[in-house]
């Protein structure tokens, strides 16, 4: 499984034209709380259920708060045949901590 760095994300998500899938498999109340802006919430209990909503060739960087979660449902969804998958590293946490301090913590 291949990771990314919040500030690498950062980098990346102002540099291309085309963005990665942001899949944040937070619960919805978390997600509520806060999230990156543009990601899509399908929290990691529902993934199996919503395979068919996802394209396994397009490039997704998973998202939870640390980025345990995220993870296992990147491990899960490469053992499933996607193959642009990407753990963000330390989750919204890092995100809050090294890109966006305004975003609200927990």
């Amino acid at each position: 499984m291949r990771s990314i760095s919040a500030v690498q994300l950062a980098q990346r998500l102002l540099q291309e034209d085309t963005r990665p899938l942001l899949l944040d498999v937070r619960e919805p109340h978390e997600f509520r709380y806060c999230h990156i802006e543009g990601s899509v919430n399908i929290p990691m209990g529902r993934v199996f259920l919503s395979l068919g909503e996802l394209q396994p060739a397009a490039e997704t960087v998973v998202i939870c708060h640390h980025g345990l979660r995220s993870a296992q449902v990147a491990n899960f969804l490469e053992a499933h045949g996607f193959t642009g998958i990407y753990n963000l590293d330390g989750g919204v946490a890092a995100w809050a901590a090294n890109v966006d301090p305004s975003m609200p913590t927990y």
